[in-house]
């Protein structure tokens, strides 16, 4: 049987998210669009309010997701609850969402006629550091000019912020690889594009994303993201793309560095790659009139260097079936 049109999944991988979850709810809820839709909050074991808080809503379906993983979760719910729904969405625990945002998405694939249709993302900050990253990530110094990073007009591409999946589509091809704890998103899209599933990017739909606020935590993350990425490369036999391939040379820069006191030319490529972020980053804050993003650099530069590491590590060391 052909779903209703305007039937969708909603579902929002959870762990520990409840300095957000709760707004991220009450905005799906208010769309005008929800009664539509089947919300579920697939939770992967958190041990801080969040559970309490889905339980407050008795609109909201709580499932559990023993994997923990986003990429398992979106898989299990659509799954479990997937059939008679023309449309799954995801939705982010830690993210700010505009207004009617699940019917202007169904209206979005309606017009285009895209089998998926993803969103531009503009990260926030609250404290100095997260302010810092989210120049950083706004701007070409965090992510080379990508897409999805700037609001703007429509368009097809060939990757962008998850949003919306034609339910069908997203069976078709197998939904996410599950063994991807990073980078599950873009080798979900390499195979939607190798089945000629086409994808919208909504430019008028902007989410506001909160990025780490911990140097620490934005270098396991960025580690991550290489690996994920280097997985991707390894399996599906993709090419970088140039703004890929400008911050994967830095671990290599960063190693020959370390020659320097021999011979010390080999120190040049790290040196302009720290001046040239440093004072990428000063620009951006004194456009923005915010000290605290005028050393956008520092977070660009622990971005790029742990992306690397962790692209090289699994290229040369892991596979393209493990982590």
């Amino acid at each position: 049987m052909t779903p209703p049109a305007d039937q969708a999944l909603v579902v929002i991988p959870c762990l520990n998210e409840k300095a957000h979850l709760e707004g991220v709810l009450a905005a799906m809820l208010a769309d005008p669009h929800a009664r539509h839709c089947r919300i579920v909050v697939c939770d992967g074991g958190s041990t801080d309010a969040s559970r309490d808080i889905v339980a407050r809503h008795p609109q909201v379906t709580l499932l559990d997701n023993p994997r923990r993983l986003q990429s398992a979760a979106v898989n299990l719910a659509a799954e479990t609850f997937g059939d008679g729904c023309a449309w799954l969405i995801r939705v982010d625990a830690h993210a700010d969402y505009p207004p009617a945002f699940l019917g202007r998405l169904i209206e979005t694939a309606k017009a285009t006629g895209a089998q998926s249709v993803v969103t531009s993302m503009t990260s926030r900050g609250v404290d100095c550091f997260q302010r810092a990253v989210a120049a950083a990530q706004n701007s070409k110094l965090g992510t080379g000019g990508s897409a999805h990073r700037s609001a703007g007009a429509g368009g097809w591409v060939d990757h962008g912020h998850h949003a919306l999946f034609d339910m069908r589509a997203f069976r078709a091809v197998g939904g996410y690889n599950a063994a991807f704890t990073h980078n599950e998103d873009a080798e979900l899209d390499v195979r939607l594009n190798a089945s000629g599933a086409r994808i919208w990017l909504a430019g008028d739909l902007p989410i506001g994303y909160y990025p780490r606020r911990t140097p620490g935590a934005l270098f396991r993350q960025y580690i991550n993201h290489g690996a994920g990425r280097a997985r991707t490369v390894m399996l599906h036999r993709t090419r970088l793309k140039l703004r890929q391939w400008a911050p994967a040379m830095i671990a290599p820069a960063a190693l020959a560095a370390l020659l320097a006191p021999w011979f010390w030319p080999v120190a040049l490529p790290a040196a302009l790659w720290a001046g040239a972020s440093l004072g990428y980053g000063l620009l951006l804050g004194l456009k923005a009139r915010d000290p605290c993003a005028c050393m956008a650099g520092v977070p660009a530069m622990i971005a790029h260097l742990g992306w690397s590491i962790g692209f090289w590590r699994q290229r040369l060391f892991g596979s393209a079936s493990a982590p």
